[in-house]
């Protein structure tokens, strides 16, 4: 069973908001690009003639709408990276060392082991031991909903 490192989640984390960084800017590029293209329109006469116009006003309106959506976009993003780094700062066991009389809590993540080829159910058993202290955690691994 691998246990999955502080580094490790701190990693997929960066990775993530790379990923996010990358489709907000493309998202923000689609938005600024379509109102650009806000002020102009076509029409036809009741005579047939068809033309395109430009109106300068429909235009800034769009592109203050479009750069207000896109600076809300980016910050949303920018946020959510800052909280989930925040929260695996304080929630995630790192590699400390502990003076005597000290504690530290916070979650300890394992990468799920491979399902036997048969489907059923499996168990662990982790012992940690702590200087005189053995603590025992059972696990049991299943089918989803069982």
């Amino acid at each position: 069973m691998q246990v999955v490192t502080y580094e490790m989640l701190v990693q997929e984390e960066k990775n993530r908001q790379v990923a996010a960084a990358i489709f907000t800017g493309l998202a923000a590029a689609g938005n600024a690009y379509s109102a650009s293209q806000a002020g102009y329109g076509h029409y036809t006469a009741p005579s047939g003639r068809t033309g395109t116009f430009y109106s300068p006003t429909a235009a800034v309106i769009a592109q203050s709408n479009a750069s207000a959506q896109n600076e809300a976009m980016i910050a949303s993003t920018v946020e959510a990276g800052q909280r989930n780094m925040a929260v695996l700062e304080q929630s995630i066991i790192k590699d400390n060392t502990l003076m005597p009389g000290e504690w530290y809590g916070g979650q300890l993540h394992l990468a799920p082991p491979v399902a036997s080829e048969s489907g059923g159910p499996k168990t662990y058993t982790i012992v940690i031991t702590v200087g005189t202290d053995r603590h025992v955690i059972d696990i049991a691994q299943g089918p989803a909903g069982a």
